[in-house]
């Protein structure tokens, strides 16, 4: 079954392949009790695997998403159905006020912040330099690492010594693909910005770490690719596949868990076998 295309940032229902969120697979064992996550670009892939992750983990969760509220609305079931407090904060986060908003509104519901999953992205594909114009460019940056500055700086009086920051980086950081120029150039920017964050904020107690996935599907690929790289879309991995979401959940748990105590500055490779040297 070919996969239908879509216009960013793609839906769940529209796809034919439906990714493994870990929605019947993940088993938690109480690794996050009590802790407060907000996630961004929750409301499907990496971002919603996390979510039902977290959850199962004894996490409450802010779900921060752009427009897609029926994907947001089923992973904030996922979240509730393990009794634990979902909110949802719809908006983009290119506007600085959103960033901000999206902490407020945690604080607010939630009282503290414990980990900040910084997770939303955006990407398109082109075969030149002559196709991506100033408005994609400026766009790609605002929402792919703009966004984690913003939201890093706004949540910081309210991260307390152990909490934990989790940016979601790419193997392109380390293997840029051309076709995707200006992504691959923020998955570099967010690979320095984890290892120099993770220096600034040691002394408080706060840990700082990226995850670099490979090829994940998720509803970005049949929206932000043309169908010829859809179909061949992670093949190219050792392993000959494209990831699943619930694939990289556990990554996020361990950096946000007590457990990953000593692990700050790293950026943790979930790649089908890519290597990252």
């Amino acid at each position: 079954m070919s996969e239908p295309q879509q216009q960013p940032p793609g839906t769940l229902a529209r796809m034919a392949r439906k990714p493994d969120h870990g929605e019947t697979s993940y088993r938690g064992s109480g690794r996050l009790t009590g802790k407060v996550a907000v996630i961004t670009g929750a409301d499907s892939g990496i971002g919603r695997a996390v979510a039902i992750a977290f959850a199962r983990e004894g996490a409450d969760v802010l779900i921060s998403y752009l427009s897609e509220h029926d994907d947001a609305r089923d992973t904030a079931k996922y979240v509730e159905a393990e009794g634990r407090r979902a909110v949802l904060v719809p908006g983009d986060l290119a506007d600085r006020a959103m960033c901000e908003s999206v902490v407020r509104t945690a604080v607010e519901e939630f009282g503290r912040i414990d980990v900040l999953v910084n997770n939303a992205a955006f990407q398109m594909s082109h075969d030149s330099v002559e196709e991506i114009d100033d408005e994609e460019w400026v766009r790609t940056f605002d929402i792919n690492i703009h966004a984690m500055f913003r939201l890093v700086k706004a949540a910081l009086p309210n991260l307390a010594k152990g909490s934990a920051i989790i940016n979601t980086s790419s193997v392109n950081y380390d293997m840029p693909r051309p076709n995707l120029l200006p992504y691959a150039t923020t998955k570099g920017a967010i690979a320095n910005f984890t290892a120099g964050l993770a220096q600034l904020l040691g002394d408080r107690g706060i840990r700082v770490n990226a995850v670099a996935p490979g090829p994940v599907w998720t509803p970005l690929i049949p929206s932000t690719m043309p169908a010829e790289q859809v179909e061949e879309f992670g093949k190219d991995t050792p392993l000959g596949r494209p990831g699943e979401p619930a694939e990289l959940a556990p990554v996020y748990v361990l950096l946000a868990s007590d457990e990953g105590s000593y692990i700050s500055g790293a950026i943790v490779p979930v790649t089908g076998g890519k290597p990252i040297l």
